[in-house]
């Protein structure tokens, strides 16, 4: 998704929806008062007609009309499909942000909810951003990197309790559950190593995607499972530019933790993507074992008295900021210019 900054106080309508698997609730507001309040099914034809319905009833036009809704994975997407079609101007949320935005809620009813978004977007509509669509080779990336983890969560929950009846049970159950089971985990095999060439060919073969791998894939202990979820989160580095910000999306970025005079050491915010974090996690790892800038900085720390787990997470910023500066500067990862640097960094923090 790309997404624009809304520039102008242009939106008199505020239309709220609260999206689920077969209905949309609708909830329009303009000038604080609530005009309707109406659920349809989330049918792309009855979604088309009531949006005609909508604009002949209350005389509204796409330019001055703002659409919120939640982010609901693919069950949003008859509803952004037909609102772009027509040139309406929506925003899709995280469900989290708008959430919290609510205050102090108690119990969950669906009309009430569309009503809570459209006034959202009504308080909000200046720092919102209109939705536009990602390329076509993104959602394919998306896609295929979806059902791959599917795929994996499958195997992983047939060969987990074969694992454990090999221990615990005796040769004839074992030899029962393995037959049992040897087609489903060879065809799923065939099926994941298929994606996997398919997802590494749509890499290779989209410029766009080449130049980004080989550009993170060159910062040391950084794979292609990391790689694309660089890619993926920040939308081709197009929506999130800036390092400080993909590190909070990941959950690693340090906060202050105080209350009057008490002054607690920084912490990282559990609201993170933890697929993420944990992939960020290994790599910092990996970092220590073969990276030896980041061995030696680990080495120094630790003789500093620092905690083992508050010195991974500043390595795993370093990673972040490593690939966003390679990115940005578009090159290859320079373990020279790295040091030099560092060196220039810590010379303007002596002065």
């Amino acid at each position: 998704m790309i997404s624009t900054k809304i520039k102008e106080k242009k939106h008199k309508v505020f239309i709220g929806i609260d999206v689920s698997k077969n209905k949309l609730d609708f909830a329009v507001i303009k000038d604080k008062e609530v005009l309707l309040r109406e659920t349809k099914l989330n049918e792309p034809k009855v979604i088309s007609d009531y949006l005609k319905e909508l604009k002949l009833k209350l005389k509204i036009k796409p330019s001055t009309t703002l659409f919120c809704m939640e982010q609901t994975g693919l069950y949003v997407n008859h509803l952004i499909s037909i609102l772009w079609k027509n040139k309406w101007q929506f925003n899709v949320g995280n469900a989290r942000h708008i959430k919290n935005s609510m205050g102090l809620v108690r119990g969950k009813d669906d009309q009430i909810d569309a009503v809570r978004i459209a006034k959202f977007a009504q308080r909000n509509k200046d720092e919102l951003t209109l939705w536009k669509p990602e390329r076509l080779e993104m959602s394919r990336l998306k896609s295929l990197v979806s059902l791959r983890s599917r795929l994996m969560g499958i195997r992983n929950s047939l060969k987990m309790p074969i694992a454990d009846i090999m221990t615990f049970t005796s040769k004839p159950i074992q030899r029962q559950s393995v037959e049992a089971c040897a087609k489903s985990l060879e065809a799923l095999q065939d099926d994941l190593r298929e994606v996997e060439l398919q997802l590494k060919k749509l890499l290779r073969d989209d410029k766009d995607f080449s130049r980004l791998m080989e550009i993170i894939t060159s910062v040391p202990c950084v794979g292609m499972v990391m790689a694309v979820q660089f890619v993926m989160v920040t939308n081709e580095f197009k929506d999130i530019t800036e390092h400080r910000k993909f590190a909070c999306y990941a959950g690693v970025a340090p906060f202050k933790n105080e209350s009057g005079k008490i002054v607690r050491r920084l912490k990282v915010s559990q609201q993170a993507n933890k697929k993420v974090k944990a992939l960020l996690h290994m790599c910092a790892i990996g970092s220590v074992r073969a990276d030896q800038e980041i061995r030696e900085y680990f080495i120094r720390k630790k003789k500093e008295g620092k905690p083992g787990m508050l010195i991974l997470n500043a390595i795993r910023n370093k990673i972040i900021k490593r690939v966003f500066a390679c990115v940005k500067q578009d090159r290859l990862y320079d373990p020279d210019l790295a040091i030099k640097n560092n060196y220039l960094v810590n010379q303007n923090q002596s002065l």
